[in-house]
């Protein structure tokens, strides 16, 4: 049987997950000093006043920060738009992802996993879909497992030269630039749905009346 082309790949595609760092981000991480007396993370702090903040408190003493492109926000925006779930599954924990994901209102939101490919597994038997269902778009070598999981394999343009090997496709832009707004409109346009969901997205935000 031929292999499967990337393009078929993605036409089957139903669920999107991802890793954070060197994805989502640059890979980066900046801490900084945090407030005297700090003892509460700003996610329990943000979710106790009905607020949402930008920083997580890494530790009573350090505020860990990243950066999100806000490109990746609206891919998820109009993947959802198209009926494919989203996902992140990243080895690190951080309250500043917590903050991200429940901004982007993900369905799956897994942190501290060591084993990607399980969670990658647990995450479809949950759903009810098969393998070929699914992408995962990764940039280091602890990603492999979760890429050799799914039907679609995608790495980011600056992911390391093992992963871009094992990928079905390779994003224009790096981790932290739009890269998975490449891999949701790499999908979409694969599956015909580009346009509408566009002309969706566009439409659900325009002011009524105005053409």
């Amino acid at each position: 049987m031929p292999k499967l082309s990337a393009h078929a790949r993605a036409h089957k595609i139903k669920l999107l997950l991802f890793d954070v760092d060197g994805v989502l981000t640059d890979g980066k991480l900046f801490l900084f000093p945090a407030p005297a007396g700090a003892q509460q993370t700003v996610l329990q702090q943000s979710a106790k006043h009905g607020q949402q903040g930008g920083f997580g408190l890494h530790s009573q003493t350090l505020i860990e920060a990243k950066g999100f492109h806000a490109h990746d926000g609206t891919a998820i925006s109009l993947a959802r738009l198209a009926g494919i779930k989203a996902g992140l599954i990243t080895k690190r924990t951080s309250e500043t992802v917590a903050l991200r994901a429940r901004d982007l209102k993900l369905e799956h939101i897994h942190q501290g996993v060591q084993d990607k490919r399980t969670c990658v597994e647990k995450v479809l038997r949950g759903e009810g879909f098969k393998s070929e269902e699914a992408a995962f778009v990764g940039d280091d070598v602890i990603d492999l497992p979760a890429m050799r999981a799914c039907g679609l394999a995608i790495a980011v343009k600056n992911a390391r030269a093992e992963v871009k090997r094992e990928a079905h496709y390779v994003t224009p832009h790096q981790g932290g630039d739009g890269a998975l707004r490449d891999a949701v409109e790499y999908v979409l346009k694969a599956q015909g749905k580009w346009k509408s969901v566009v002309d969706e997205y566009i439409g659900e935000r325009s002011p009524k009346g105005r053409s």
